[in-house]
């Protein structure tokens, strides 16, 4: 699946989130999926070729550049948008499947019209109940998955910085020898430039969450209150409904007292 085809299908997903949703998919997609595919990839692609070390020793600079560099960047980057963007998929699968039961029930209801079809796919649910649910889950992994990637960033590279030269003594290297990165200083920018993206995603996920979390405990708050009042509202009418009993009786008992 190409990355076309992942937008459009969070695409679907933006229409039913909050702004704060929308905002996190255009950084996803303006200054991280991009920016990997213009120029980091381009950056990335000579790693290998332009890995050299001061030894013509045969096997010692592939062992090297595997030992310093386990997984590409590029690779793990993608990986990450990947799993990054799946829990918005479930999402968009929560949303077909509310979308798919509710038109059954509007043809199963004496047949509707072409209009009304319409109206029910361009309809924007309202993130509550098991769709709330959905949502705040889909937060929850991508916060995950975004502080596992970056932890593992940090730890196979140790910290986000690219050495311009680092120093190998696996074999068959016939000892310590010096090898030298490419454009050290340059993929060093790009990431800490992913690095900061990807931060700012996870700032935009935890904003929304509190969000969802603030609007749900709100409108719990008004249905109790609501609750409240219309007890209080039962209560009152019943308390003036005894209060009329009881002065009718006074008043028969009254009367009955003067003949």
């Amino acid at each position: 699946m190409s990355w076309g085809a992942l937008y459009a299908q969070l695409g679907g997903v933006n229409k039913h989130s909050t702004s704060l949703g929308k905002i996190w998919l255009s950084v996803l997609f303006i200054f991280r999926i991009t920016i990997l595919v213009l120029a980091a990839e381009s950056v990335w692609g000579d790693e290998q070729s332009d890995f050299t070390c001061n030894t013509q020793q045969p096997g010692c600079k592939n062992v090297c550049y595997d030992h310093f560099f386990p997984v590409s960047h590029i690779r793990l980057w993608c990986l990450q948008l990947i799993f990054v963007s799946t829990p918005a998929l479930l999402v968009a699968m929560h949303v077909a499947y509310r979308k798919r039961g509710d038109k059954r029930t509007m043809l199963s209801a004496n047949g509707t019209e072409n209009t009304d079809l319409e109206i029910l796919k361009r309809r924007r649910l309202p993130i509550t109940g098991p769709l709330w649910w959905t949502y705040t889950c889909s937060l929850f992994f991508r916060l995950i998955f975004e502080g596992g990637f970056m932890y593992a960033l940090y730890s196979v590279y140790n910290g986000f910085q690219m050495p311009r030269l680092v120093k190998c003594e696996q074999w068959p290297c016939p000892n310590k020898v010096d090898c030298f990165i490419s454009r050290p200083t340059e993929k060093t920018v790009f990431t800490i430039f992913m690095v900061a993206s990807s931060a700012t995603c996870m700032v935009l996920n935890v904003a929304e969450l509190g969000y969802l979390i603030v609007k749900a405990l709100a409108r719990c708050l008004n249905r109790s209150n609501k609750r409240k009042h219309a007890y209080s509202e039962n209560v009152s009418k019943d308390n003036k409904k005894n209060e009329m009993l009881l002065s009718s009786s006074t008043d028969s008992s009254s009367n009955k007292t003067v003949c």
